[in-house]
């Protein structure tokens, strides 16, 4: 079992994450989550600590194996075992599974470190969005077909890591 150090104060203290609002309805994704880096041992622990309450502990973490690489079985995450799993599927290229027992799955999109804040940004506002068909079909189409298309959305916001 991995031990993931307890997360250093960041140079970049906000945690990229937008979450679709809370509701009875269940939809494609329940938001985003835009790592700093590709590194899920340290990545992961940030995620989790900045999840909602309501979501519960998160035990079981299901990744994409093309995306995230090096995973093992089993991580200590704030002194709370989470097993982390690894899939291949094509549907799931850019979607991270977080499972809490009694609160079912929530479904991330994961947007790729790389990415600049200008395609990025629809991105997030699109998987938080509340609609099936806004955070769906449009995000996994812009994230299948790279970043650099879904900066043509018009979003205008400066990159924040580019200085």
């Amino acid at each position: 079992m991995t031990t993931a150090p307890q997360p250093p104060l960041p140079s970049h203290p906000l945690l990229r994450l937008r979450l679709a609002p809370h509701g009875g309805m269940r939809r494609a994704v329940d938001g985003a989550w835009w790592p700093r880096s590709n590194d899920l041992l340290t990545e992961l622990p940030r995620l989790l600590a900045g999840l909602p309450r309501e979501w519960g502990h998160i035990t079981s973490v299901t990744v994409n194996g093309a995306t995230w690489p090096a995973v093992p079985g089993r991580m200590l995450v704030s002194n709370q075992v989470v097993r982390l799993h690894r899939t291949l599927a094509a549907s799931a290229t850019h979607t991270i599974v977080l499972l809490s027992p009694g609160q079912g799955h929530r479904d991330l999109l994961v947007v790729p470190p790389d990415t600049t804040a200008k395609a990025a940004e629809p991105l997030m506002t699109a998987a938080a969005a509340a609609g099936r068909q806004a955070a769906g079909t449009s995000t996994h189409t812009s994230l299948t077909h790279g970043p650099e298309n879904a900066a043509a959305s018009g979003s205008t916001e400066a990159d924040p890591d580019a200085a």
